[in-house]
């Protein structure tokens, strides 16, 4: 994929990889909130891809229902069948049935927000974030959205327990896109695995007055998940992992168990 390593990617298999395919779904990943509509030269620019290339490609997807013509803007915007690509996908997530009930629980008996992410590249994506915090956050979370996994609490726990090579593939990416800030960003992504190594979770607050800690879930399937908690407060973050760092770890034992169980029935 442009710009991607290829340790960044699961493919299975020995076959190689369709490069039309792929670089389809590039222009695909190119639309982000704020990015709803994009004209050939914003996707070539955003993947790396000739020109001539993006033409061909948005011509097939919209073709194909993905993508969307605007003659007025000259410019294309996703088309509504990718929504229900997500609503499939939510509706048989196995680990998302399984805890979305424990999540909302914890959520309304602490009055905190509790979220359940997977990553992608060197990204977290939500799967779900119920929200029940007790003051107001200018920062809203829903499902599908991104965050970026050198900051957060969620993409620190996953990187605790990342493979190797996918760990320094991730680490790579971000050291060459957080140029700057890497130093920095190194010692905390380092201390965020010490605690998940003998915490069992980490914590860390990238937005003002948010604090957030996040657990890797043990997995049935053989993905990768992490769990969090976070609520908003002036509270130090230390105050906040005594006080929620018992009931995360809660939250994933039962999931877990859970999960392995209905992976046993079926």
């Amino acid at each position: 994929m442009p710009g991607q390593p290829d340790t960044l990617t699961d493919k299975p298999g020995l076959s190689p990889a369709n490069r039309s395919l792929e670089r389809g779904i590039e222009l695909l990943r190119a639309f982000r909130p704020g990015s709803e509509l994009l004209g050939n030269s914003d996707l070539a620019e955003r993947t790396g891809l000739p020109k001539a290339t993006v033409s061909r490609l948005t011509q097939t997807l919209v073709g194909c229902g993905l993508l969307q013509w605007e003659a007025a803007s000259k410019a294309y915007r996703l088309a509504p069948p990718v929504l229900s690509l997500s609503h499939a996908m939510r509706a048989g997530s196995r680990v998302l049935a399984v805890a979305a009930p424990h999540m909302r629980a914890l959520a309304e008996s602490r009055r905190i927000n509790v979220g359940l992410a997977a990553p992608d590249r060197d990204e977290m994506v939500y799967l779900e974030s119920i929200r029940y915090a007790r003051r107001v956050a200018l920062r809203h979370v829903v499902s599908g959205q991104r965050v970026p996994m050198a900051l957060t609490s969620l993409g620190r726990a996953y990187l605790a327990v990342a493979p190797t090579a996918r760990r320094r593939a991730i680490l790579r990416v971000i050291a060459q896109r957080r140029a700057e800030q890497w130093p920095a960003l190194s010692r905390e992504i380092d201390e965020a695995a010490a605690q998940v190594k003998h915490r069992g979770f980490c914590a860390a607050s990238w937005q003002p007055e948010v604090v957030a800690l996040a657990a890797p879930l043990a997995s049935a399937d053989g993905a990768a998940y992490v769990l969090n908690v976070s609520l908003s407060t002036p509270l130090p973050v230390e105050v906040v992992a005594d006080e929620l760092g018992e009931a995360l770890l809660a939250l994933c034992d039962r999931v877990a168990r859970e999960w392995a169980l209905d992976s046993q029935r079926r």
